[in-house]
């Protein structure tokens, strides 16, 4: 039968039939683009056979384009000459110049925006059924696709980026997003991982208990003295020094004194022999590397040494894993005995409170990348020793000394200002 002869009604369904082909290939496309890779992967581990065969194909992202772009332009260069010929056949020469148009317009919307947005709405649903019928294509198609694939990667292949950039990896920032952003479901859990994530910017040094916080047992002491200190200890690890910390020879666990304390026979001598060897680590250790450290050395207390060797503070296993889970006690800010909250909302503060204890207690946000207590940052802006009591401003903080002795801020008033939000950040947020 002459193609002149074939009825209209057989045309206009064959261009709803090459329609709906174009909106299977045009959103099959999206979809698998649109796909979350570490998610396919996950299904992939759970034998999901609709997301093994888009994996499979995923491989080759050159050969899959090239089938739904082959298969596609088919479609719609065949619905194009049947739109011609129907045009021609009802309205003559003036049909010929509108069917492209009125095509057009019926593709756009039928075959490429609507499903294109279904696609992107619902990649998984969509891809994992388009798989099955174009895994067969991919086969059928093969050496047209294959033809398509070699000439098209010759003319692209100065411009793809080597196979170390194209690599699938996220960096650490990014990781963090994914974490927000994609991990809503796992609440509390999902502070912790990216607080975990967050270890490698933190050092000992922002954590650790500085020098003239530490409690130690001076072996010069009278050893009365040193079985009192003992007994009333909050801490089961203490470093046992010699007139200075600087010269700490041993570490001790208490729970091995425990049964010598009542001993009358305990002397100093028995007390070194049940220490054991300090461990060091230098300051700007980050704590995802000290954490590791402390698995590889079986140890859970540090003493934190500076470039010249001087002991500034003692770092513990616990206090790494405060910073991954959190303070392990309901209400931080009550038993900081540094922090007092006043009537008016404001709070006095020892000035020698660690920044980020403070921050930890209050919900603050006081700068950390510098000093790392009140008295230190205070200094720091002043950039001056003030010779009385002075108010300043620091960021969204009002802070009022309130004694300075010894060259130091001793106490300090802090109260939190209410900062009007910068309108693009809550735009931004919206979004």
């Amino acid at each position: 039968m002459d193609a002149g002869d074939t009825p209209v009604w057989a045309l206009l369904a064959s261009i709803v039939v090459l329609v709906g082909l174009s909106a299977y290939f045009s959103g099959t496309e999206t979809a698998m683009m649109a796909l979350n890779r570490y998610r396919l992967r996950h299904l992939v581990k759970q034998r999901h056979r609709g997301a093994r065969k888009a994996n499979r194909m995923l491989r080759r992202p050159d050969r899959l384009l090239g089938i739904i772009l082959v298969g596609n332009n088919l479609v719609n260069f065949t619905a194009a000459t049947i739109a011609t010929v129907i045009g021609a056949r009802l309205f003559g020469d003036t049909g010929v110049l509108a069917a492209p148009w009125v095509l057009t317009i019926t593709f756009l919307i039928f075959a490429e925006v609507g499903p294109k947005t279904l696609a992107a709405a619902h990649p998984e649903n969509w891809s994992f059924r388009a798989v099955f019928a174009l895994e067969p294509l991919q086969k059928i198609f093969y050496p047209a696709v294959v033809f398509v694939n070699w000439f098209s990667n010759a003319l692209v292949r100065p411009f793809m980026p080597s196979p170390e950039d194209a690599a699938d990896h996220l960096s650490t920032e990014e990781l963090k997003t994914v974490v927000n952003e994609g991990a809503r479901a796992v609440g509390e859990r999902r502070s912790m991982l990216v607080r975990l994530l967050d270890l490698e910017q933190i050092s000992v040094n922002d954590i650790m208990v500085p020098r003239n916080e530490i409690v130690g047992i001076d072996i010069e002491d009278d050893i009365n003295d040193i079985i009192a200190l003992v007994s009333n200890s909050q801490h089961t690890l203490l470093p046992v020094y010699k007139e200075s910390i600087n010269n700490v020879v041993g570490i001790l666990h208490l729970r091995r004194m425990a049964r010598l304390l009542h001993s009358e026979e305990f002397g100093k001598a028995d007390l070194m022999q049940l220490t054991r060897e300090p461990y060091y680590v230098p300051e700007a250790t980050p704590l995802d590397t000290q954490l590791l450290n402390f698995q590889k050395e079986k140890q859970r207390i540090a003493l934190v040494v500076d470039e010249y060797g001087d002991v500034q503070g003692i770092v513990t296993l616990e206090d790494i894993l405060e910073e991954i889970v959190g303070e392990f006690t309901s209400d931080f800010a009550s038993n900081m005995p540094e922090i007092s909250p006043q009537e008016d909302g404001a709070y006095v503060i020892d000035g020698s409170a660690v920044l980020r204890d403070v921050n930890r207690a209050l919900r603050w946000a006081l700068p950390t990348e510098g000093p790392k207590t009140l008295n230190g940052l205070v200094l720091e802006n002043l950039e001056t020793i003030p010779e009385s009591n002075l108010c300043l401003q620091i960021e969204e903080y009002q802070i009022e000394t309130l004694q300075i002795k010894d060259n130091m801020v001793r106490n300090l008033k802090i109260r939190r200002l209410d900062v009007p939000k910068d309108t693009e950040a809550e735009d931004d947020a919206e979004d």
